[in-house]
C-alpha cells in the first residue's frame, strides 16, 4: 500500500481514537475527533468537485481547524498550502497568483485581510472559500459556500482518493529575490521518509507532549505535526501571543510538562538572554531540537548547563530537501563559546556533497557549496521551471539540491555550516531572499534607489537586515515614513533593522552600487561610530533607541 502523509495520523484514531491529539490552550482535541473532522471535510471538498493535483489554501491563526483543513485537504487528494495570516495583502496576492488555489479554508479573524488580498490578486479563477468556524457573519462577508456546520451532514469516512507517494503533499512558499514569492513543493514519500527515520531516531512514543511552536508555513511545524501525530503523541500548540514572552514560553515547557521542544534557534537565545530557565529547569523534557539558522554556542552552553537532563540536536536542512538532511546531537556541553556546532551527518537516505564551482568534491577542510542528494529533495519550485532548473540537477547518481550554503568537513569527518554563497540569508529562523526586499522597495515612487545587506549580530537575531535608500527627488522620505510603506507590502520580519539615508547610494568603480561599502557603513553605524559619507552626500543614520526585545517585536511581528 502506498504510504501518504495522513495514513499515519489515521492509523492511530483507529487504534487509539480516545487518546488526546491536540492541545490548544484549555481545549483538547481527540484522535477520533481530528479523523472524524477531517474525512467529513474530504467528502465536502470530494463533493464540491476538489481533485488530484488541486490546491487547497490554508489561510488562518495557528489552532486546531488548521491541522483539519491540513489533513482534510490531503484526504481529498490534494495538495495544502499554508497562507500566514501576517502576511502583508500585497505579498498574500503574490502567493495567490503563484499558486492558483481552487479553494481557500479560513477561520478566525482574516476575512479583511483575504478580501484586500484577492482584490489584489490577478488569479484565473477566484478560489471557492470555506469558513472552519462557526462565524456566520465573516464567513458571509468573505462569501464562504459554508461554515463548520455544514459539515456535520457529511459522512465520516474517509472519501476513496488516487494520491501516489510521489504526488505533492504540500507547497511552501519562501521568500524570492525577484519579489515573487517560491513554492517549494514537497511529496508525500519526502515526508515519511523523514518522519520513518527521525521517529526511530528521537524514539518518539506515545507518551510524548510534544511542542509546535512554529509558524504553519514553516517546514519544520511539518515534524511538530506528523511527527507527533504518527505516533499517538500529544501535540501542544504553543499561542502566538507568546512568541516574543520568554517567562511565558518557559512556564508553556513547565506547565505542560513537554518533553520535547523544537524551535528556531532565535527563541533559545531569547529565553537564554532573559535568564528565564532555572537550574535544573523542565525535568521532564527529554529532546530540545533547533533549526534553521546558527545557534551561538554560548546559548547552547546556558541551556545545556540549566537542563542537563535534555538530549540537544541540531538540525540542518533547506525547505527545498524536506525538513532536514543532517543532524548532531551533542554528547556533552561544549567547553569554550568558541567551540562550533556541527550540523553533523546526513540522516538516512540523504547524502550531502560539499563541491566546488564545478562542482568537483572540495579537499577536506576546504569550504565548498553544500549540495543534497537523496528522498528528501523536492520535485522543484512549483510552475517555475526557469528557478528549478537554476537550483536541482540531475546526474547519474540522481537528483541534487543546490542549497547556496558553504561548508566544511571538520577533522572530526563531521560537516560545519560556514555562511551564504549569495544573498540569501536566515534571520530569526526565517529564510529571507534581500532581493524580495529591494524588489518591495523599488516598487514605491518615494524611492529613488535602495541597497539591502545583511550584517551579523551579537543579539538574538543573528542577523540584522540593513537598508540605505536615497529618496525620490524633492521627497522629504525618512526611514520611519518608509517602515510604515513597507509593512503594507512585505511581512513584519522583513522589514530592515537599520536605515541609512543618502542622497545618492555609493558606486564602485563600475557605476555599480557599492554594497560592500554599504555594509561596511552599517557596521561602522552599529559600533556607534560616524558613518562614513556617501558620494553624493552625507549619509543619514537612523536608529533605534528600544531594548532588544521591543526591536524584535517591532521587526518580527506576531510569529515566533
Amino acid at each position: 500500500m502506498t504510504m501518504l502523509l495522513h495514513h499515519g495520523v489515521s492509523a492511530q484514531a483507529q487504534s487509539r481514537p480516545a487518546a488526546t491529539a491536540i492541545v490548544w490552550r484549555g481545549e483538547r482535541i481527540s484522535y477520533g475527533k481530528l479523523e472524524t473532522e477531517s474525512n467529513r471535510l474530504a467528502q465536502l471538498l470530494v463533493d464540491a468537485g476538489c481533485g488530484r493535483g488541486d490546491r487547497i489554501g490554508i489561510f488562518m491563526p495557528k489552532q486546531p481547524a488548521a491541522i483539519v483543513a491540513m489533513l482534510g485537504a490531503m484526504k481529498a487528494d490534494a495538495t495544502y498550502v499554508p497562507l500566514d495570516p501576517s502576511d502583508a495583502p500585497a505579498r498574500l496576492a503574490r502567493t495567490l497568483n503563484a499558486a492558483q488555489c481552487r479553494w481557500v479554508l479560513c477561520a478566525g479573524p482574516v476575512g479583511g485581510a483575504l478580501r484586500a488580498a484577492l482584490a489584489d490578486a490577478k488569479l484565473d479563477e477566484a478560489p471557492l472559500i470555506g469558513w472552519l468556524d462557526d462565524d456566520e457573519t465573516a464567513a458571509a462577508a468573505a462569501g464562504a459556500v459554508f461554515t463548520q456546520r455544514d459539515l456535520s451532514v457529511f459522512p465520516a469516512k474517509q472519501p476513496h482518493i488516487g494520491n501516489v507517494d510521489t504526488d505533492i503533499a504540500q507547497i511552501l512558499f519562501t521568500s524570492g529575490s525577484t519579489g515573487t514569492p517560491k513554492g517549494v513543493m514537497i511529496t508525500h514519500r519526502s515526508i515519511v521518509a523523514f518522519l520513518q527515520w527521525a521517529r526511530r531516531y528521537f524514539a518518539i512514543a506515545s507518551t510524548d507532549r510534544i511542542s509546535q511552536h512554529a509558524p504553519l508555513r514553516f517546514d519544520i511545524s511539518t515534524f511538530d505535526i506528523f511527527g507527533t501525530l504518527w505516533s499517538g503523541a500529544e501535540l501542544h500548540l504553543v499561542p502566538p501571543d507568546l512568541n516574543l514572552l520568554p517567562h511565558k514560553l518557559a512556564h508553556f515547557i513547565r506547565d505542560r510538562r513537554l518533553t520535547q521542544w523544537f524551535s528556531v534557534p532565535s527563541v533559545l537565545n531569547l529565553m537564554a538572554k532573559f535568564d528565564v530557565l532555572h537550574e535544573r529547569d523542565f525535568p521532564n523534557l527529554k529532546r530540545v531540537l533547533f533549526a534553521g539558522e546558527v545557534l551561538p554556542t554560548s546559548t547552547l552552553i546556558y541551556w545545556m548547563q540549566r537542563v542537563p537532563h535534555a538530549r540537544f540536536t541540531n538540525l540542518y536542512g533547506p525547505t527545498e530537501t524536506t525538513i532536514s538532511s543532517s543532524y548532531y546531537t551533542l554528547s556533552a556541553c561544549p567547553s569554550s563559546e568558541r567551540e562550533p556546532i556541527p550540523i553533523g551527518t546526513a540522516c538516512a537516505g540523504e547524502e550531502l556533497l560539499l563541491l566546488d564551482e564545478q562542482r568537483e568534491s572540495v579537499a577536506p577542510g576546504d569550504i565548498g557549496e553544500i549540495y543534497v542528494r537523496g528522498v528528501g529533495v523536492s520535485p522543484g519550485y512549483w510552475r517555475d521551471p526557469d528557478r528549478t532548473r537554476d537550483a536541482f540537477l540531475d546526474d547519474e547518481h540522481g537528483r541534487l539540491y543546490k542549497t547556496g550554503d558553504l561548508g566544511r568537513r571538520g577533522a572530526d569527518g563531521l560537516l560545519y555550516y560556514a555562511g551564504r554563497a549569495d544573498s540569501q540569508i536566515k534571520s530569526r529562523g526565517y529564510r529571507i531572499e534581500l532581493g524580495e526586499i529591494e524588489a518591495a522597495l523599488n516598487s514605491l515612487p518615494h524611492v529613488r534607489e535602495c541597497a539591502v545587506v545583511a550584517i551579523q549580530s551579537e543579539g538574538f537575531e543573528g542577523t540584522l537586515i540593513c537598508c540605505a535608500f536615497a529618496p525620490a527627488p524633492s521627497s522629504d522620505l525618512t526611514a520611519k515614513r518608509l517602515r510604515t510603506l513597507l509593512r503594507e507590502r512585505l511581512p513584519a520580519y522583513m522589514i530592515p533593522a537599520r536605515w541609512l539615508r543618502y542622497d545618492e547610494l555609493p558606486k564602485n568603480n563600475n557605476g555599480k552600487t557599492d554594497r560592500p561599502r554599504i555594509k561596511q557603513a552599517f557596521e561602522t553605524l552599529d559600533l556607534g561610530a560616524a558613518p562614513p559619507h556617501s558620494g553624493g552626500g552625507a549619509a543619514t543614520p537612523t536608529r533605534r533607541t528600544r531594548g532588544p526585545i521591543e526591536t524584535q517585536m517591532e521587526s518580527q511581528g506576531a510569529d515566533r
